[in-house]
């Protein structure tokens, strides 16, 4: 699967879950982001967070980000297939994430 498939899927797997929970419907209410993914081996893709909902999945990076998340393919791969965990990424320093801490902890509910 390629890097674009894996993050439409992603898009599609949150979209699904958060029509399925009203409670995340409720915490994401108001909420606008446009987040980059940065992979420092392959390139750089943007969506936007707008009424609870991913839209807009497109390739490039995003003029200003609220979040930017920059990893490595490899590190990537390993967070979707949940071989790694975020917090471990983190504090290994094969992810970082540029955004308020808010920001910080929606990139959780996004995997």
């Amino acid at each position: 699967m390629t890097v674009e498939e894996t993050l439409a899927s992603l898009v599609d797997r949150f979209n699904r879950h958060a029509e399925k929970n009203p409670a995340m419907a409720d915490e994401l209410k108001g909420v606008e982001r446009t987040i980059e993914i940065h992979l420092t081996d392959g390139g750089r893709y943007s969506v936007d967070l707008h009424a609870g909902r991913l839209a807009n999945l497109r390739s490039g990076a995003a003029g200003h980000p609220n979040v930017r998340i920059t990893t490595d393919t490899a590190t990537f791969d390993g967070l979707v297939r949940k071989e790694i965990g975020p917090m471990k990424a983190l504090v290994l320093r094969k992810l970082t994430i540029d955004g308020s801490l808010d920001d910080k902890l929606l990139f959780r509910k996004l995997l």
